[in-house]
């Protein structure tokens, strides 16, 4: 199975062992994966700001980008949930609209691709301890998924997933809202560091680095001794031999 590579900005720019990770556990679950070079922003932060004409633009090069992918996959929902709203975006136009399906249709974040594509729910990764996850908006709103992270936190061997207060709650993100609106973006990001504390974690882990960014921002300056993950790196960590996997 041919697998082309979404790595998103914040991956590619700051987390590049996220997509590393990524790339390592789709490898040993039998895919094969490429890059397509002319990647670049999907386009949401335009978009999410009102810019919709400016944002198409970037929206129209990934098209173009993956238009011989058979699979599209990224470890995040919200840049992947940006392809999906694509369609809506191009709904009339000769050129894009049908392209724009094409790339929907073929896109799927990490953790959905792993269970409802190559329908697989243990890939033999072992990380010990207490782990609060954070649903990211998009991911559960936008994208719709909110089963595939835990079906597959759930098999990994050692890992206690512990319940987390509030867990609807945004984390304050949002993208530039953080940015427009700092001192709410705080409150939030506030609330929702002091409910992972509550589980008494030695991991917060999501499907979004930019919800991990945020909180774990917050985590480090009230000096929280927690491990910041993200999925990827969770399902990279030890994984078995007998299941086909290497240690990482």
């Amino acid at each position: 199975m041919k697998v082309s590579i979404f790595s998103t900005c914040l991956v590619d720019l700051m987390f590049p062992g996220v997509g590393r990770s990524m790339v390592e556990v789709l490898e040993r679950l039998g895919c094969e994966t490429d890059f397509p070079a002319s990647q670049v922003c999907c386009g949401q932060p335009t978009y999410n700001s009102g810019y919709l004409e400016e944002s198409k633009q970037a929206m129209i090069n990934m098209m173009v980008a993956f238009e011989q992918s058979d699979y599209v996959v990224g470890p995040s929902g919200s840049c992947v949930a940006m392809f999906h709203e694509s369609p809506h975006i191009f709904k009339g136009d000769p050129t894009w609209e049908l392209k724009a399906i094409a790339l929907k249709n073929k896109s799927f974040e990490f953790t959905q691709f792993i269970v409802r594509v190559l329908g697989i729910t243990d890939v033999g990764a072992r990380l010990q301890g207490r782990a609060a996850y954070h649903r990211s908006c998009h991911m559960s709103r936008l994208l719709g998924e909110t089963e595939t992270p835990f079906l597959l936190l759930d098999r990994v061997d050692g890992l206690e997933l512990a319940p987390l207060a509030n867990a609807d709650n945004c984390c304050g993100f949002g993208g530039t809202f953080s940015v427009k609106m700092p001192d709410i973006s705080q409150q939030m990001a506030d609330e929702k560091s002091a409910c992972v504390v509550d589980t008494g974690a030695d991991y917060l882990i999501s499907a979004d680095m930019g919800c991990l960014m945020n909180i774990g921002g917050r985590l480090s300056r009230t000096r929280q001794e927690i491990k910041v993950m993200h999925i990827a790196e969770v399902l990279n960590c030890a994984a078995d031999p007998v299941k086909g996997g290497t240690t990482s």
